[in-house]
């Protein structure tokens, strides 16, 4: 029989598995936080939106420095990347938070176990039982009264491959060696044009393949339309409606055959090969079929409060049924799960009121309905739109391409949407999400001051549009 009992065991120390450790140890619980993985922090910390993003502001500096003459600085004409530098970068930082994690944890009490966590039934006499098999095999229990499966999700990959040096997933691609001088992206959600988007700026030869009409097909059509353009203009070649028929190794890296929108076969040839196609649960060893839990396609179902049907045992993030993968989802969905069971008060996670953020270059945020959306859910609307080539700050920061654009109900204006591809998009989004979380109408942010010259002040012209008011067009 274990001595200690937890208050609750959180299987997964990803982004919603550690901050549900760290809140519930702010409410005083005593948590147990299990990680399979030597290191805390998951996919986000370690081969997902913190690496990448170092990457990603690389290459913005190093597309300003070719930009250089223009803001009155000469001689870089020489400069060349170095790219084992801008790897040890990344991976500095990697290794900073891994260990703010770790003091996060002795800070608030919270107990690491290292192992694979599963569980082994429901509860019995008000306790779980959770076994953990070590890195040697051996397995104990722990006990807990409640349990938080935070497992998160893996790349998936076409029919038939494997991950290796040629055909590569977010993993691998973060820690090439060199860079591609060709690079071929199956895919076109966040990871893929946010790869496609630090590739080109280093010169890579970049084709992206995508099987639906548009880039990026769960953002607002105008916003595909005009990555699409951008991209074109940085030579970033795009595939849209393109059906891969295979994926073969070459001499030289591989090749990849697919149908064309037009039905005609074509084939290119690469250095490498990321696939970005999505990303599958992880949650087929973790004891869902000692439970009540019925997953589907993997996915596990939750109410509001992210409690599956058998009682006491909880799922966050990347495995939750009808939610988007994103960290911040998994984050709040944690601190909501912990909430509700040390009897806090907790608002419960809205699928309207979730922004995604794109990383690519131009950036993209967005929340809430599309303009397709609201109009199929029935909505009469009316659209504003404001570009960033009329806002002084983004000429001041030569970055002029994008545009605002915000969706709302037309007789009371409730926002219902609004969508940014531009500069600093993702951090723009953010007083939209503030906006419809306090249900403000687009007539009371057409009357909230904004600082002038700043990139957000686009936001007052983007509401203002949608009455016909916007000052600067």
């Amino acid at each position: 029989m274990p001595e200690t009992i937890y208050d609750v065991a959180i299987i997964g120390s990803g982004p919603g598995g550690y901050t549900a450790a760290i809140r519930g140890g702010e409410y005083g619980l005593k948590v147990a936080l299990i990680e399979k993985d030597p290191k805390l922090g998951g996919t986000c910390l370690h081969v997902g939106c913190i690496p990448t993003k170092s990457l990603l502001f690389d290459a913005e500096i190093y597309d300003h420095f070719k930009a250089a003459k223009e803001h009155g600085i000469e001689n870089v004409d020489g400069m060349k990347v170095n790219w084992g530098t801008i790897q040890d970068r990344k991976n500095k930082i990697v290794a900073k938070h891994t260990k703010g994690l770790e003091f996060l944890m002795r800070k608030n009490k919270v107990t690491t176990i290292s192992g694979y966590g599963r569980l082994t039934g429901p509860v019995k006499n008000g306790l779980l039982d959770i076994e953990v098999t070590g890195g040697d095999g051996k397995k104990s229990t722990i006990q807990a009264k409640n349990a938080i499966i935070a497992t998160g999700s893996e790349a998936r990959m076409l029919p038939g491959l494997k991950p290796d040096p040629t055909i590569l997933t977010n993993i691998e691609i973060l820690s090439l060696g060199t860079i591609p001088k060709s690079l071929i992206v199956i895919g076109s959600g966040a990871v893929g044009v946010e790869f496609a988007s630090i590739y080109k700026s280093y010169g890579t030869d970049v084709n992206v393949i995508e099987a639906l009409p548009r880039l990026v097909p769960v953002e607002d059509e105008d916003v595909s339309k005009e990555l699409l353009r951008v991209y074109k203009k940085r030579a970033i070649n795009c595939h849209l409606g393109a059906k891969v028929e295979k994926v073969e190794k070459t001499k030289d890296g591989a090749s990849v055959t697919f149908t064309s929108s037009d039905g005609k076969q074509q084939k290119l040839e690469a250095e490498k090969v990321l696939i970005a196609i999505g990303r599958a649960p992880q949650t087929e060893d973790v004891g869902l079929d000692k439970t009540k839990i019925k997953a589907e396609r993997g996915f596990i179902p939750t109410n509001e409060w992210m409690q599956t049907n058998e009682p006491c045992i909880y799922a966050i993030g990347d495995i939750v049924v009808g939610m988007p993968q994103l960290a911040h989802v998994a984050a709040m969905q944690g601190m909501v799960a912990v909430a509700k069971i040390a009897g806090k008060y907790a608002r419960p996670v809205k699928r309207n009121l979730i922004p995604g953020a794109t990383y690519c270059e131009p950036q993209i945020g967005s929340v809430g309905l599309t303009e397709a959306q609201a109009r199929e859910k029935g909505y009469k609307i009316k659209i504003g739109r404001f570009p960033f080539s009329a806002n002084s700050k983004a000429s001041i920061i030569s970055n002029h391409d994008g545009f605002i654009k915000v969706v709302s109900e037309e007789q009371y204006g409730e926002i219902l949407g609004v969508h940014i591809i531009g500069p600093l998009a993702t951090e723009l989004i953010s007083e939209a999400v503030t906006a419809m979380q306090l249900e403000a109408t687009v007539e009371e942010m057409m009357f909230t001051i904004h600082a002038h010259p700043t990139l957000y002040e686009a936001l007052l012209d983007g509401f203002s549009s949608v009455e016909g008011k916007a000052i600067n067009i």
